[in-house]
């Protein structure tokens, strides 16, 4: 559910419901938003904006992965297939 609201600045805001969220990660978000001395609120904002801004997690993911996923490898050139000999 997405709903937008005018602020006082005249800047449209969003609000987000999420259902079913697993305890487990409310447990987590809580957690994390006590140890940055913040609301629930304000950690699942700063969480879902650094997901979104910049490419986010998934970039900083392949960033970190950079050293290992094989981008300095050499690709031999491969040779035509041979002919199977079935008719």
């Amino acid at each position: 559910m997405l709903a937008l609201t005018a602020s006082i600045l005249g800047v449209l805001m969003a609000t987000i419901t999420v259902r079913n969220l697993e305890a487990e990660v409310q447990r987590r978000i809580k957690h994390q938003a006590a140890s940055h001395g913040q609301s629930m609120e304000a950690e699942a904002r700063a969480i879902l904006t650094a997901a979104v801004i910049d490419g986010g997690f998934a970039a900083a993911w392949l960033n970190s992965a950079a050293d290992v996923r094989g981008d300095d490898l050499v690709i031999p050139t491969r040779s035509v297939p041979r002919e199977s000999g079935f008719s």
